[in-house]
Protein backbone atom coordinates (compact mmCIF):
# COMPACT_ATOMS: atom_id res chain seq x y z
CA UNK A 1 0.00 0.00 0.00
CA UNK A 2 2.95 2.59 1.06
CA UNK A 3 4.28 1.47 -2.69
CA UNK A 4 1.27 2.35 -4.69
CA UNK A 5 0.71 6.09 -2.36
CA UNK A 6 4.16 6.72 -3.39
CA UNK A 7 4.10 5.63 -6.68
CA UNK A 8 0.87 8.25 -7.26
CA UNK A 9 2.62 10.99 -5.08
CA UNK A 10 5.47 10.62 -8.06
CA UNK A 11 3.10 10.14 -10.90
CA UNK A 12 1.03 13.50 -10.12
CA UNK A 13 4.40 15.48 -9.66
CA UNK A 14 5.93 14.12 -13.08
CA UNK A 15 2.31 15.32 -14.67
CA UNK A 16 2.45 18.30 -13.27
CA UNK A 17 6.19 19.17 -13.95
CA UNK A 18 5.04 18.27 -17.25
CA UNK A 19 1.75 20.91 -17.24
CA UNK A 20 4.44 23.64 -16.44
CA UNK A 21 7.36 22.70 -19.33
CA UNK A 22 4.63 22.99 -22.59
CA UNK A 23 2.97 25.91 -20.22
CA UNK A 24 6.06 27.28 -20.82
CA UNK A 25 7.25 26.81 -24.24
CA UNK A 26 4.02 27.93 -25.49
CA UNK A 27 4.26 31.42 -23.85
CA UNK A 28 8.23 31.10 -25.54
CA UNK A 29 6.79 29.75 -29.26
CA UNK A 30 4.19 32.80 -28.91
CA UNK A 31 6.27 35.91 -28.17
CA UNK A 32 9.96 35.15 -29.87
CA UNK A 33 10.76 38.94 -29.69
CA UNK A 34 14.04 39.21 -28.54
CA UNK A 35 16.81 36.43 -27.18
CA UNK A 36 19.75 36.81 -25.05
CA UNK A 37 23.34 36.24 -26.33
CA UNK A 38 26.76 37.24 -25.02
CA UNK A 39 24.65 39.31 -22.26
CA UNK A 40 23.03 41.07 -24.46
CA UNK A 41 19.45 40.95 -25.93
CA UNK A 42 18.76 40.54 -29.68
CA UNK A 43 15.35 42.69 -30.85
CA UNK A 44 14.10 40.83 -34.41
CA UNK A 45 13.36 42.91 -36.81
CA UNK A 46 10.19 43.15 -38.48
CA UNK A 47 10.33 43.21 -42.37
CA UNK A 48 10.93 46.47 -43.91
CA UNK A 49 7.59 48.72 -45.11
CA UNK A 50 8.00 48.42 -49.12
CA UNK A 51 6.06 50.78 -51.20
CA UNK A 52 4.24 49.94 -54.00
CA UNK A 53 1.36 51.31 -56.76
CA UNK A 54 -1.14 49.59 -54.28
CA UNK A 55 0.10 51.78 -51.01
CA UNK A 56 1.79 54.71 -52.72
CA UNK A 57 -1.15 57.08 -52.23
CA UNK A 58 -2.05 56.59 -48.95
CA UNK A 59 1.08 56.25 -48.12
CA UNK A 60 2.50 59.60 -48.85
CA UNK A 61 -0.83 61.01 -47.72
CA UNK A 62 -0.01 59.45 -44.21
CA UNK A 63 3.36 60.41 -44.30
CA UNK A 64 2.96 64.02 -45.44
CA UNK A 65 0.82 64.82 -42.85
CA UNK A 66 3.46 63.84 -40.38
CA UNK A 67 6.61 65.24 -41.98
CA UNK A 68 5.81 68.53 -43.19
CA UNK A 69 9.18 69.61 -43.85
CA UNK A 70 9.80 71.68 -46.81
CA UNK A 71 13.76 73.14 -47.06
CA UNK A 72 16.76 71.21 -47.70
CA UNK A 73 19.69 71.44 -48.88
CA UNK A 74 21.74 69.10 -51.82
CA UNK A 75 25.37 68.49 -50.43
CA UNK A 76 27.14 67.99 -54.28
CA UNK A 77 31.01 67.59 -54.93
CA UNK A 78 30.33 71.61 -56.13
CA UNK A 79 28.81 72.66 -53.33
CA UNK A 80 25.65 72.92 -51.70
CA UNK A 81 21.98 73.91 -53.72
CA UNK A 82 18.74 74.45 -51.26
CA UNK A 83 15.75 73.74 -52.29
CA UNK A 84 12.13 74.75 -51.31
CA UNK A 85 9.65 72.05 -51.82
CA UNK A 86 5.97 73.41 -52.68
CA UNK A 87 3.27 72.22 -50.35
CA UNK A 88 0.83 71.66 -52.73
CA UNK A 89 2.39 69.05 -54.37
CA UNK A 90 1.52 66.54 -51.95
CA UNK A 91 3.19 63.59 -52.82
CA UNK A 92 6.34 64.79 -54.82
CA UNK A 93 7.22 66.66 -51.15
CA UNK A 94 6.23 63.72 -49.09
CA UNK A 95 8.57 61.35 -51.38
CA UNK A 96 11.69 63.61 -51.52
CA UNK A 97 11.08 64.29 -47.82
CA UNK A 98 11.05 60.27 -47.28
CA UNK A 99 13.95 59.28 -49.47
CA UNK A 100 16.22 62.21 -48.63
CA UNK A 101 15.11 60.92 -44.60
CA UNK A 102 15.96 57.34 -45.77
CA UNK A 103 19.42 58.68 -47.25
CA UNK A 104 18.42 57.09 -50.55
CA UNK A 105 20.46 59.91 -52.15
CA UNK A 106 23.65 59.68 -50.46
CA UNK A 107 26.79 58.56 -53.35
CA UNK A 108 23.94 58.87 -55.85
CA UNK A 109 25.04 60.68 -58.93
CA UNK A 110 24.09 63.67 -61.19
CA UNK A 111 24.15 61.68 -64.05
CA UNK A 112 22.65 63.73 -66.59
CA UNK A 113 24.06 67.07 -67.39
CA UNK A 114 23.32 69.50 -70.33
CA UNK A 115 25.18 73.16 -70.75
CA UNK A 116 22.02 75.59 -70.77
CA UNK A 117 18.76 73.00 -70.43
CA UNK A 118 19.09 70.43 -66.93
CA UNK A 119 21.07 68.81 -64.63
CA UNK A 120 19.35 65.54 -63.89
CA UNK A 121 20.41 63.39 -60.53
CA UNK A 122 19.01 60.73 -58.20
CA UNK A 123 20.99 57.58 -60.33
CA UNK A 124 24.40 56.06 -59.93
CA UNK A 125 25.87 53.23 -61.83
CA UNK A 126 26.45 50.83 -59.17
CA UNK A 127 24.39 48.27 -57.18
CA UNK A 128 24.16 49.60 -53.96
CA UNK A 129 21.63 52.28 -55.62
CA UNK A 130 19.88 49.18 -57.35
CA UNK A 131 19.41 47.63 -53.70
CA UNK A 132 18.62 50.78 -52.04
CA UNK A 133 15.92 51.01 -54.31
CA UNK A 134 14.38 47.32 -54.18
CA UNK A 135 14.67 47.57 -50.61
CA UNK A 136 12.33 51.36 -50.84
CA UNK A 137 9.57 49.68 -53.51
CA UNK A 138 8.99 49.63 -56.98
CA UNK A 139 6.03 52.21 -57.40
CA UNK A 140 5.36 55.45 -59.16
CA UNK A 141 4.32 58.79 -58.21
CA UNK A 142 0.48 59.97 -58.74
CA UNK A 143 0.20 62.94 -60.42
CA UNK A 144 1.01 66.56 -59.23
CA UNK A 145 1.85 67.95 -62.13
CA UNK A 146 -1.52 70.74 -62.96
CA UNK A 147 -0.64 73.19 -60.19
CA UNK A 148 0.23 76.54 -62.00
CA UNK A 149 4.11 75.88 -61.96
CA UNK A 150 6.32 76.45 -65.02
CA UNK A 151 9.74 75.14 -66.06
CA UNK A 152 11.35 78.81 -65.38
CA UNK A 153 15.41 78.63 -64.34
CA UNK A 154 15.70 77.02 -60.86
CA UNK A 155 12.52 74.54 -60.77
CA UNK A 156 12.93 71.74 -59.68
CA UNK A 157 11.10 68.89 -61.44
CA UNK A 158 10.51 65.13 -61.89
CA UNK A 159 11.02 62.86 -65.00
CA UNK A 160 8.30 61.04 -66.00
CA UNK A 161 7.92 57.08 -66.87
CA UNK A 162 8.52 57.04 -70.52
CA UNK A 163 6.30 54.17 -71.37
CA UNK A 164 2.81 53.51 -70.96
CA UNK A 165 2.22 56.60 -68.77
CA UNK A 166 -1.28 58.70 -69.69
CA UNK A 167 -1.00 59.93 -66.29
CA UNK A 168 1.98 61.22 -66.79
CA UNK A 169 2.84 59.70 -63.44
CA UNK A 170 6.32 60.20 -62.41
CA UNK A 171 9.38 58.07 -61.42
CA UNK A 172 10.13 58.32 -57.55
CA UNK A 173 13.92 58.45 -57.66
CA UNK A 174 14.84 61.10 -60.04
CA UNK A 175 14.73 64.64 -59.68
CA UNK A 176 16.45 67.40 -62.19
CA UNK A 177 16.88 71.32 -62.13
CA UNK A 178 16.55 73.60 -64.94
CA UNK A 179 19.98 75.22 -65.56
CA UNK A 180 18.39 76.93 -68.71
CA UNK A 181 18.26 80.53 -68.98
CA UNK A 182 14.89 81.91 -70.04
CA UNK A 183 13.16 78.59 -68.56
CA UNK A 184 12.53 75.24 -70.60
CA UNK A 185 8.95 75.94 -70.82
CA UNK A 186 8.96 73.14 -73.76
CA UNK A 187 8.33 70.95 -70.48
CA UNK A 188 5.64 72.18 -69.20
CA UNK A 189 2.89 69.94 -68.68
CA UNK A 190 4.76 67.03 -69.28
CA UNK A 191 6.79 66.88 -66.21
CA UNK A 192 6.02 67.85 -62.30
CA UNK A 193 7.48 71.07 -61.11
CA UNK A 194 7.38 70.49 -57.27
CA UNK A 195 10.09 72.69 -55.99
CA UNK A 196 12.34 75.49 -56.54
CA UNK A 197 16.08 76.63 -55.50
CA UNK A 198 16.41 79.03 -53.21
CA UNK A 199 19.76 79.28 -52.77
CA UNK A 200 23.01 78.17 -54.65
CA UNK A 201 21.99 78.36 -58.85
CA UNK A 202 26.04 78.95 -59.01
CA UNK A 203 26.48 75.12 -58.18
CA UNK A 204 23.85 74.32 -60.45
CA UNK A 205 25.55 76.24 -62.63
CA UNK A 206 29.04 75.00 -61.87
CA UNK A 207 27.96 71.62 -62.08
CA UNK A 208 25.92 71.98 -65.94
CA UNK A 209 29.27 72.95 -66.99
CA UNK A 210 31.27 70.14 -66.91
CA UNK A 211 32.39 68.19 -69.64
CA UNK A 212 30.02 65.02 -70.99
CA UNK A 213 30.28 61.98 -72.64
CA UNK A 214 28.05 61.30 -75.38
CA UNK A 215 25.13 60.30 -73.23
CA UNK A 216 25.54 63.76 -71.57
CA UNK A 217 27.10 61.37 -68.09
CA UNK A 218 29.84 63.76 -66.52
CA UNK A 219 33.20 62.66 -67.59
CA UNK A 220 34.40 62.82 -63.76
CA UNK A 221 31.37 61.47 -61.69
CA UNK A 222 29.48 64.44 -59.93
CA UNK A 223 28.05 63.22 -56.55
CA UNK A 224 25.11 64.12 -54.17
CA UNK A 225 26.79 63.24 -51.12
CA UNK A 226 23.74 63.99 -48.90
CA UNK A 227 20.39 65.50 -49.04
CA UNK A 228 18.86 66.68 -45.98
CA UNK A 229 16.34 68.64 -44.29
CA UNK A 230 17.37 72.40 -42.83
CA UNK A 231 15.52 73.31 -39.89
CA UNK A 232 13.81 76.37 -39.87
Amino acid sequence: MRILIIFLVFLSLYCCQGKKTRMITNDVNTSIVKSIKNDSIIVSKEADFVVTDKNVMEFLVDYGKKNTENTLRIITDYGSIDILLFKNTKFHRANFVYLAKKKYFNNTQFYRVISNFVIQGGNSDDRITLKKRQAIGKYLLPNDYDKGYKHDRGMLSMPSKNIENPYKKASPFEFFIVQQKGGAHHLDGDYTVFGKVIKGMEIVDRIAAVPTDASDWPLQNVFIKDISIIKQ
